[in-house]
């Protein structure tokens, strides 16, 4: 290969190297800036195919989809003064290239500091003025919403950054408040349970006393009717006896004495020392009982 030949390789190779170097390509993802020797001169590229001068040109891509970034748990003070550890999100989107060059340097960790510390201090400002209910479940959603609306007022034009979403992950309480609670929430409890055992031995001692009464007043009730049927009931035998023997006095006196024998001579074993002559004997003696 002579020297011209080379000499013409090496043309070409450094015009293929100047054209390559001259020559750049934004993705659709991403909008990017131009510097010339460090000073902004074009912003807000869009994707596509372009051309800078080599060397003393440099482009800076950013992309511009929906971020996300994870806030480092905090813990904010509630109207009443009761502290809640808050963990959090924010999706965001760099809605003007320029700005967010200027305000960052392009340096994205930068822009999360500066939406962190915007973002902590409207979840600051916004819980210190709600109650732990309000912030918990009552108005969260609305928490929200008016956060971001505050934060989107300056970050859009002061770093280009538009928040799309603020959303709370977890709302709870610091561990030694939580103890705190679950040891207060444990004494109510049981405090409660011991005012339910004091009113049901009351009213178990009512009952019971109650049931006593009413067993005394029964029984009474039942000895003195018993006693009432008895003593009729010995009346209406005493008028039977008494009708019985009005009708055949005789009969009556002769089957009360057999009555007698039989209880009297029951058991064989017994042994009875009796007159004779006496008026128990006189039915066997005669039975007519003249005798």
């Amino acid at each position: 290969m002579g020297p011209k030949s080379i000499i013409g390789l090496a043309g070409t190779l450094i015009i293929l190297l100047l054209v390559s170097s001259s020559v750049y390509i934004i993705p659709e993802t991403h909008r990017g800036v131009l510097l010339r020797f460090g000073e902004l001169i074009e912003t807000n590229i869009p994707a596509g195919l372009h051309f800078k001068v080599p060397v003393i040109d440099e482009v800076r891509k950013f992309d511009v989809r929906v971020l996300t970034m994870d806030l480092p748990a905090r813990q904010y003070l509630t109207v009443e003064k009761k502290p809640l550890d808050v963990d959090s999100y924010i999706a965001w989107q760099i809605a003007d290239v320029d700005t967010f060059y200027r305000a960052t340097g392009g340096d994205e960790f930068r822009a999360q500091n500066l939406l962190l510390s915007r973002v902590d201090n409207g979840l600051r400002n916004e819980f210190g003025v709600r109650t732990m209910h309000e912030v918990v479940s009552g108005q969260r959603d609305e928490l929200m919403a008016k956060l971001k609306d505050l934060v989107n007022q300056t970050s859009v034009s002061e770093f280009g950054i538009r928040v799309l979403d603020i959303r709370v992950k977890a709302i709870e309480l610091p561990e030694q408040v939580r103890d705190n609670v679950y040891r207060r929430m444990a004494t109510e409890r049981e405090k409660l349970a011991q005012e339910y055992r004091s009113r049901g031995r009351e009213l178990a001692e009512g009952i019971r006393a109650d049931a006593d009464r009413q067993k005394t007043v029964i029984l009474a009730e039942a000895f003195s009717q018993s006693e009432k049927l008895r003593g009729e009931g010995d009346g209406q035998a005493a008028q039977i006896y008494a009708d019985a023997y009005s009708q055949d006095s005789e009969f009556f006196s002769f089957y009360r004495s057999l009555a007698a024998y039989q209880n009297s001579f029951a058991n064989k074993d017994d042994i009875m020392v009796i007159d004779s002559e006496g008026d128990f004997m006189k039915y066997l003696r005669d039975p007519k009982g003249t005798k």
